[in-house]
């Protein structure tokens, strides 16, 4: 019993390290985080948040992997029991926009700061957070092929391009957001996705290829 709840406190604490970490990297980076920071701010010792992950970059890529994971949570996985193709992605950008616009961490979007802050960068932190990105670039190109051979889009639509114009559009509300001040910007975001999948037979990507 004793053991049980040592990993059960062991688990919570992981978890709050994290918690912490990802939010302040929301704001100023994965380079924002500390350890001696972590510690001051949660009350714990150096050696007591190191030892949860045995390095900062360890630290860095489970960060990474909570962000991840909070993403799929609030943007992809309810959105699973609409019909594949036009419809769930119709779905996926309702919630993408709501996300974007009250993010779980003060500074916005974790992933979307991190991607800026590691684009130019190299090593296992980079190739974590690109393998995400690559793989929701994937989910979202595989969503309006079957849309394409679903007759729901055009039938020259272009699965990759209509991906990266999603993926550009909930980019801008980050910007827009914190940096022009502008309230609206979700809502504008989640109706400019919402013509690109508009299914009245025009092709989303015409003239951009």
């Amino acid at each position: 019993m004793a053991g049980r709840r040592s990993v059960e406190v062991a688990r919570s604490t992981r978890e709050r390290i994290l918690r912490k970490a990802a939010d302040i990297a929301s704001v100023e980076g994965l380079g924002g985080i500390s350890i001696g920071r972590l510690a001051t701010d949660l009350d714990m010792s150096k050696s007591g948040v190191i030892g949860h992950f045995g390095s900062m970059e360890e630290l860095q890529l489970a960060t990474i992997d909570l962000g991840s994971e909070i993403f799929k949570r609030l943007v992809w996985d309810p959105a699973l029991p609409e019909p594949s193709g036009r419809q769930r992605l119709l779905a996926v950008c309702d919630y993408w926009s709501a996300y974007s616009a009250n993010p779980p961490y003060p500074g916005g979007c974790l992933i979307a700061t991190a991607s800026m802050e590691l684009a130019g960068q190299s090593g296992p932190v980079h190739e974590r957070l690109a393998g995400y990105l690559t793989l929701w670039h994937r989910t979202l190109a595989a969503e309006v092929r079957y849309g394409v051979e679903h007759a729901q889009l055009a039938a020259s639509t272009d699965p990759d391009t209509v991906a990266y114009i999603l993926q550009a559009l909930t980019s801008s509300i980050k910007t827009a957001t914190h940096l022009s001040a502008v309230p609206e910007a979700a809502d504008r975001c989640r109706t400019a996705m919402r013509a690109v999948l508009a299914g009245d037979g025009a092709d989303p990507t015409d003239g951009l290829r």
